[in-house]
């Protein structure tokens, strides 16, 4: 009996230890889920509060753009802003007078619209020179100008001839109302005062452009016309610098190439000469042309080394004219045989052949 006793005592108390187990297990997890679930509250309350900071960041940022947005634009328009405001006191006064003057002018609703000839065609004038102004500045507005002035003048008389009803004063005061607005609006918005500068600036940049278009007009009317095999034609043009002689082009000569041309003829003489000239076997040679240069005493004597002459230019006159002939009866060639100018400049020879080439084409019996 007593090994039996035994055996069940400890059964009885490996049953007891297991419950204890089983139980402190149990306390242990509901601990950890109401940890875990704890945690989780945390966890979501921290989320919100950052997401309620960076809501209300967002809106911080949303209200200061809006604010920037509009002190900006403020700012833009702080000449715009008070004309635009006198202009809808303008319109606001001058409309419904003029709404009850075409109603008791007409009989009938059709005289309602009358504020529409005498307001809204200034105003659609006046905006659509500010447009234009502002979109489009190199595009002129006199004629957008010219109806917004007419279009006034037609609602000033409107407005006159109303308040003569009332007397002078009245009509006087009325007409004044009606275009005040516009009035401001193209002074101060529409033709906006420009700095001396800038008045300046356009002024030059004016003439400059009328000139262009003088200067491509003589172009057009000295051009040589080149018609090709299926009797389409084009204009070739003489490049070079020109100045406005009256309508006609006249050419500017090229200082620097002009130099170099007389250079060359003078070294051109001077080398014939001394082909001319007797040499040592001949005679003396005393009578021989001797070329100098002359250096200042203080100057200091040169190091570059010495570049040899360059060859002369031998071509005479005859052979200039057969080049000037191959050159106006070569369609490739765009030489104009009446200007002196583009002879040389084709040919690169000096101005006075270039000048005796013209003078022969235009008179042939010259040569």
């Amino acid at each position: 009996m007593s090994t039996w006793a035994e055996e069940r005592r400890a059964n009885h108390a490996a049953t007891a230890e297991q419950r204890r187990q089983d139980a402190a297990a149990a306390t242990d997890r509901k601990l950890r889920e109401q940890s875990a679930r704890a945690e989780l509250r945390r966890a979501d309350a921290a989320a919100a509060v950052k997401l309620a900071d960076k809501q209300r960041e967002a809106n911080r940022a949303r209200r200061a753009a809006a604010l920037a947005r509009v002190a900006g634009w403020l700012s833009t328009n702080r000449v715009r802003l008070p004309i635009y405001l006198l202009a809808l006191v303008s319109a606001g006064m001058a409309v419904p007078a003029m709404a009850g003057y075409g109603l008791a002018t007409y009989g009938d609703a059709t005289g309602a619209a009358l504020p529409a000839l005498s307001e809204l065609g200034m105003w659609a004038f006046a905006l659509a020179v500010e447009v234009t102004r502002h979109r489009h500045p190199e595009r002129p507005v006199w004629a957008l100008q010219l109806g917004t002035w007419l279009f006034a003048g037609v609602g000033f008389g409107l407005n006159v001839v109303h308040g003569l009803g009332r007397g002078w004063d009245a009509a006087v005061v009325m007409g004044i109302v009606s275009v005040a607005g516009v009035i401001a609006h193209q002074l101060a918005v529409a033709s906006p005062p420009r700095s001396p500068a800038e008045r300046a600036a356009a002024r030059i940049e004016r003439q400059a452009l009328r000139k262009v278009a003088r200067v491509r007009r003589a172009a057009v009317r000295t051009a040589v016309a080149e018609i090709a095999a299926d009797g389409t034609a084009r204009l070739v043009f003489t490049p070079g610098r020109y100045t406005l002689n009256g309508r006609q082009l006249a050419a500017v000569v090229d200082l620097d190439a002009h130099t170099a041309d007389v250079l060359d003829d003078e070294i051109a003489a001077f080398f014939a000469q001394l082909d001319q000239a007797p040499r040592a076997d001949d005679g003396p040679i005393s009578d021989a042309p001797i070329l100098t240069l002359d250096r200042p005493a203080d100057q200091p004597k040169s190091t570059r080394k010495p570049r040899p002459p360059r060859a002369p230019k031998t071509r005479s006159i005859e052979d200039l004219r057969a080049a000037f002939t191959a050159a106006i009866d070569n369609p490739d060639v765009a030489i104009n045989p009446t200007s002196a100018e583009s002879i040389r400049k084709t040919l690169h020879c000096a101005p006075k052949y270039a000048r005796q080439l013209r003078d022969e084409h235009a008179n042939p019996n010259r040569k």
